[in-house]
């Protein structure tokens, strides 16, 4: 499914227009995100349900994402880098929808990610407190010297007769909400991306292989596969993964060329230096 059919950014020209008029103070050292994306000739891109932004740090794969993302109004939870002129950038692009943008639509940063991960990791430390806390309890009432006085002591009644008719481990687990711990952070990331990408929408995501190890990153593969195929899914990747680049159908912008080129995974520089790497060490597996 294809809801953003194309994306066009300032000319090189446009943007210094935009600087000899608009701009008058030199106090600035920087007009990101102008002249980031023009300095790699990328003036315009085409949309397929899969498209992928390869290159390098600084290369602008992600500030083509932010733009796109700022531009379309899509849904964002994590804060990303902007300047005085990101506004006036985006002002100046513009762009074409083969279909309308559904709701739901979003862009999920590694930073989301990572802050999810946190999230499961302080619900776990307060799991943790608690059990803990429960673990005395238990031991507190089962071996109680307990007589009920009055009606004021009916709920310690309670709790002595529950401790002392259930096992520890019972009596934790019914006062307990479910532990999460079971998940590594690789699987918590995994899951935070089945539960971000809905059915029939445009999702941009910027380099969503980190924390996941290279089984994951396959698994991602497929899960992201079977989203674009079968559940009407546009998705548009900046990522190193060799595994996510290798993507059935995949159309992918070398943002390492100037001009931005469109390339096979297989042509693309770091795919080839995996490749002679393991080349290169072949008789080492073959042992």
């Amino acid at each position: 499914m294809i809801y953003l059919s194309e994306f066009e950014f300032p000319s090189y020209d446009e943007e210094y227009a935009f600087r000899l008029d608009k701009v008058k103070r030199t106090c600035y050292n920087t007009m990101y995100p102008f002249f980031v994306l023009s300095a790699h000739g990328l003036g315009r891109l085409d949309f397929a349900p899969v498209t992928i932004f390869y290159g390098g740090n600084g290369s602008g794969k992600t500030t083509a994402l932010n733009v796109i993302a700022q531009r379309l109004g899509l849904v964002r939870r994590a804060a990303y880098n902007r300047s005085d002129f990101f506004g006036d950038y985006v002002k100046m692009c513009s762009h074409r929808l083969a279909a309308p943008l559904p709701a739901g639509s979003c862009m999920i940063a590694s930073d989301d990610v990572f802050d999810y991960m946190l999230d499961v990791r302080a619900l776990n430390d307060g799991i943790d407190a608690r059990r803990e806390e429960l673990f005395g309890e238990y031991l507190q009432n089962k071996y109680a010297q307990f007589r009920m006085t009055s009606l004021d002591d009916y709920d310690r009644l309670k709790a002595v007769c529950d401790a002392r008719s259930r096992t520890q481990s019972k009596y934790v687990r019914q006062r307990l909400a479910g532990n999460v711990r079971e998940r590594s952070n690789g699987e918590s990331a995994f899951l935070y991306f089945e539960e971000r990408i809905g059915e029939g929408t445009l999702c941009l995501l910027d380099e969503p292989e980190n924390s996941l190890s290279p089984e994951r990153q396959n698994e991602l593969k497929e899960f992201l596969e079977q989203s674009a195929r079968y559940f009407d899914c546009q998705l548009v990747i900046a990522t190193h993964s060799p595994f996510l680049l290798s993507m059935n159908g995949a159309k992918i912008y070398d943002f390492d060329e100037t001009p931005v080129d469109v390339k096979r995974w297989t042509e693309l520089k770091n795919v080839r230096a995996y490749y002679e790497f393991f080349k290169w060490r072949q008789r080492e597996f073959e042992i």
